[in-house]
């Protein structure tokens, strides 16, 4: 009976001694912080297909310094690399900081960008924040593109709406907690919660305040842009009410590393000659907001400052920033300190094995082999060809003949700007028309150069004068003084930066940089006659500029105003010419000093 006694008892010790170990490992692997792997794109532009995509990155094995071009993006070498990140971690988010459509392709933009969010909605993305080109076409076709439904198509739109299947819009929510309506209340959700293994993450999105400048006014008529810092803490602050206390901030607005000249290297965390607008934004920010995702200004780094990651992966899907952050089970936070992040290159079908094998040797465990082996998405390129297919014929299509590259510029009148200005000063000229004398081209429209392939003279397709212009901007002719003439070509220095317009042929002028503000604009010129200040002029622009887009508010001032055609048609038109159009080397504006 005492044996029995003394053996329950052991028993029964070591039944209890089970317990408590089995509770203290339960406790000990509760305790455990739950891994999150963040994935981002930036402005993709609706860039489904790779077309002639490259990435300039350091090679590592140079020691020349001389840089690699490298062949990357493509909507399904993005979905390839997303996938294999995923297969990577326990728990992922798959993000977009903005301008995910609008300033597009063919392949996007003859779809009403329905194509575009219908792969993203394949790739799997979770999350996007508004950029300034989703409010290209106004808000109430940005909240038909989130939602779905067919818009309508007139018989001879060169884009079409449910063109392939009727579109049932984005799978993911899109984020502006900075853009208001007439009452203060945001127009779209400021933030999405998302959990992870019992613990609640906010993720919070916002534009940038200059968006009212850089768009149609029409199309953002009634919305309020405000601070994207005062938004995003506010909205922070609703969150932390719930009790979410892991957050992060997605951002429309970037910053710049280094100079155009030399740029910085994209995965240096110490970002030197670091510049712009987020690196401010961030500094307000309550400290919850630890991982911050930008955008805008297409430029590749990944900064830590103050113990924030501040990241960026260049544009068009040829780059992914990878942030993967730890969440404390107990204080169900961010620890800032356990976070890694870093930039990979989008590499695709075109990138040779010894290229690849370059940049993956130079990477760290495990980046390097998943570089190695991650291959384009057949499922995603497939659905890409389905829409390239219906596209083709109209891109394919011999518009014209040019003898030369006609290139952007940057701060100077361009071969390409002089060449649509030129363009748009044709299609107004005659009386019936609108009697144009100066037509001027915003160099942000001009979306890409107009490449001359082969020995000249070159055709030029559809597609290639589509992508150069495709805003579908309708021209419009107003008179404007020789006085207010000058006041919009001073009005050109903004005071971070300067936008150049480019003026049609006749017209010229000189610019004294060194010269105090407003007395910058000297001799200026139409047919070799100097402007008079209280002679009327017609001057021809596009209907952004004409709403005051690029802050050129001069241009609201215009009277008689007559409406043109498109400023596609224009191109169109002159480039149909009997002879080449060839490049014209002069510049119209003299710089000084």
């Amino acid at each position: 009976m005492l044996l029995q006694a003394t053996t329950l008892a052991r028993a029964g010790r070591h039944a209890f001694l089970t317990a408590v170990l089995v509770g203290l490992c339960a406790v000990a692997h509760a305790a455990r912080p739950v891994a999150l792997r963040l994935i981002g794109i930036n402005d993709f532009h609706g860039n489904l297909e790779p077309a002639n995509l490259s990435l300039i990155l350091a090679d590592p094995q140079a020691l020349s310094g001389k840089p690699l071009r490298v062949p990357a993006g493509g909507a399904a070498a993005v979905a390839g690399l997303v996938h294999t990140l995923r297969a990577g971690a326990p728990h992922s988010l798959f993000l977009s900081a903005g301008d995910l459509i609008g300033a597009s392709p063919l392949v996007s933009t003859l779809f009403r960008h329905e194509s575009t969010i219908a792969v993203m909605n394949a790739i799997g993305l979770d999350v996007g924040a508004v950029g300034n080109h989703e409010f290209d076409a106004g808000i109430a076709e940005l909240q038909r593109v989130v939602r779905g439904g067919c818009a309508p198509t007139l018989p001879d739109d060169a884009v079409a709406s449910c063109g392939l299947d009727r579109y049932t819009g984005a799978k993911f929510p899109m984020l502006a907690a900075n853009v208001l309506d007439t009452q203060g209340k945001p127009v779209l959700a400021p933030y999405v919660v998302r959990r992870y293994a019992g613990i609640r993450v906010g993720i919070i999105g916002a534009v940038t305040k200059t968006t009212p400048g850089i768009v149609v006014p029409s199309g953002v008529a009634g919305l309020r842009f405000v601070d994207e810092a005062d938004a995003v803490n506010r909205a922070a602050r609703q969150l932390k009410a719930q009790g979410v206390k892991a957050i992060i901030a997605v951002f429309h607005e970037g910053g710049e590393l280094g100079t155009p000249q030399k740029r910085g290297d994209w995965n240096d965390t110490s970002c030197p000659e670091r510049s712009g607008p987020i690196f401010d934004i961030a500094r307000r920010l309550v400290p919850e907001i630890s991982v911050i995702f930008t955008a805008h200004t297409h430029q590749g780094y990944r900064c830590l400052i103050d113990g924030r990651t501040i990241i960026q992966g260049t544009s068009y899907g040829r780059g992914v920033s990878v942030v993967d952050i730890e969440l404390d089970p107990t204080t169900r936070r961010i620890l800032p300190a356990q976070t890694r992040s870093i930039n990979l290159p989008v590499l695709n079908d075109s990138t040779d094995a010894a290229t690849r094998e370059r940049l993956a040797a130079a990477l760290p465990a495990p980046y390097a082999e998943l570089l190695r082996t991650t291959r384009p998405d057949p499922a995603i390129a497939a659905q890409v060809a389905r829409y390239a297919a219906v596209v083709a014929p109209k891109a394919e299509r011999t518009v014209g003949t040019i003898g030369g590259r006609f290139g952007r510029g940057g701060q100077r009148d361009s071969a390409a700007g002089r060449l649509i200005a030129d363009a748009q000063l044709a299609a107004t000229r005659e009386p019936a028309q609108g009697g144009a004398q100066i037509a001027f081209m915003n160099p942000g429209g001009i979306r890409s150069d107009l490449e001359c392939k082969g020995t000249p003279p070159c055709t030029v397709t559809f597609g290639q004068v589509f992508t150069m212009q495709p805003f579908g901007n309708s021209l419009v002719v107003m008179t404007l003084t020789g006085a207010q003439l000058k006041t919009l070509l001073e009005s050109q220095q903004k005071p971070n930066d300067m936008t150049v317009l480019q003026p049609s042929e006749g017209f010229a002028y000189t610019w004294q940089s060194d010269a105090p503000a407003g007395e910058r604009v000297r001799a200026m010129t139409l047919g070799g006659e100097t402007i008079v200040p209280e002679r009327p002029y017609r001057v021809t622009v596009n209907s952004f500029m004409a709403e005051g887009g690029d802050g050129f508010v001069t241009l609201t001032q215009g009277t008689a105003r007559t409406g043109g055609g498109q400023d596609l048609d224009a191109l169109l038109a002159y480039l149909k010419a009997p002879t080449e159009r060839s490049p014209v080397p002069a510049p119209r504006i003299t710089r000084l000093p």
